[in-house]
């Protein structure tokens, strides 16, 4: 790739995606090989053995990720929780701390308290958009790990990242950063003081709801290589095809979260003004107490929003009576899609500190025609 590609929407079509030399084909080959035929014993052509420790169309996608980052280290998964697992392995050991914002994915509070809670991992919830209890919850008791989303799961709180850096590199903690929901194409944390982004690829990244995959970018050498062993030992790999479909993904994501953050604020705006709706959460309305720092630390404000109805009867009614947003787990497809959190996404943590209020219902708001979006919301409030 040349050096002179700087823009994002260039790195995304053209990061990993050289010409194939032998045919000049413009989009690689998917390699699917398990097994690569050596020079003699030990002789590998281009570091290539066997499909788990490596794949030429697996490579091509993590240099996609690192590019678009700004990392120098991407690393692809099986899932967005196979990379959460081999990151939280390689780094914490038994009675280390994880410091988890208080509002995430129910899959990663699962993992952390119910996988690694009994092999000594400790867990603490804090509320990360208050940076003053982050600090006090760290003099209290180090934490190995301060994890966060930003935008959030599926409150669309926003954190300070920078600040949050501040206090993990003074804490001696690895900040991450799941950066899923905003994706690389509006806001780059580790340019912000990260040290390690996350992405449940199967989201925005892939962006057509046909792929499962995960991704991990970072810019230590050594943090990367002890990863790389456990996506190797481990063997959470994503596979040829599923590596290809998330490359080919990517190369369109700067447009297509250009129009899902322009249709989002049009859902945004209109269920504001809607005197069915109790609560609005979308970090693009001026009213949300995170507007301000989402527009500093992000390009756009993303293609998610987030409803409160009256109770959670009038939640549920409403997210299977809509059309065009389909009922369904997920997000980040160009279809629109209705999640009903307390009953599906984040189920795994009715009861905690974690738990979604059953008044809220999320909106993944697609590419559609944003007329069609809003008629169907429109319909689906009136048979409340």
């Amino acid at each position: 790739m040349s050096e002179h590609i700087r823009g994002f929407d260039s790195l995304a079509v053209h990061a990993g995606q050289e010409f194939d030399p032998t045919t000049g084909a413009v989009i690689p080959p998917v390699h699917f090989s398990t097994t690569y035929a050596q020079d003699g014993i030990g002789g590998l052509r281009g570091g290539y053995e066997y499909g788990r420790s490596g794949n030429p169309t697996r490579t091509a996608l993590q240099t996609q990720l690192a590019a678009i980052e700004h990392g120098r280290h991407g690393l692809s998964f099986s899932s967005g929780l196979a990379a959460e697992d081999a990151l939280l392995r390689a780094v914490l050991k038994p009675g280390d701390d994880v410091l988890l914002s208080d509002d995430v994915y129910g899959g990663t509070y699962r993992l952390i308290a119910r996988i690694l809670g009994p092999w000594g991992v400790g867990l603490r919830v804090v509320d990360m958009t208050d940076l003053s209890q982050v600090a006090a919850a760290l003099e209290e008791k180090p934490a190995k790990v301060l994890w966060v989303e930003t935008p959030s799961n599926p409150l669309l709180r926003i954190t300070d990242i920078a600040g949050l850096a501040k206090l993990g590199r003074d804490a001696g903690a690895l900040v991450v950063v799941d950066n899923t929901f905003a994706s690389p194409a509006l806001q780059q944390p580790l340019r912000l003081g990260a040290d390690v982004v996350v992405h449940s690829a199967t989201k925005y990244l892939g962006g057509h709801s046909d792929v499962v995959g995960g991704a991990l970018v970072m810019n230590d050498d050594a943090l990367a290589e002890s990863v790389g062993f456990l996506q190797f030992a481990a063997g959470a790999v994503s596979g040829p095809m599923d590596a290809f479909l998330t490359t080919r993904g990517i190369k369109t994501l700067g447009i297509r979260m250009q129009r899902h953050s322009e249709n989002a604020a049009a859902v945004a705006s209109f269920l504001e003004g809607h005197d069915r709706v109790a609560k609005v959460y979308y970090p693009g309305l001026s009213s949300h107490p995170g507007h301000e720092l989402a527009a500093s630390q992000m390009s756009a404000f993303g293609g998610i929003v987030s409803l409160a109805l009256a109770d959670g009867a009038a939640a549920r009614r409403f997210a299977e009576s809509t059309r065009v947003f389909q009922l369904a787990e997920s997000l980040g497809g160009v279809e629109s899609l209705v999640n009903y959190p307390d009953a599906m996404t984040h189920a795994s943590v009715r009861g905690t500190e974690l738990a979604v209020p059953e008044e809220v219902v999320r909106l993944s708001v697609g590419i559609e025609s944003s007329e069609d979006q809003l008629a169907d919301l429109e319909q689906a409030l009136a048979a409340l």
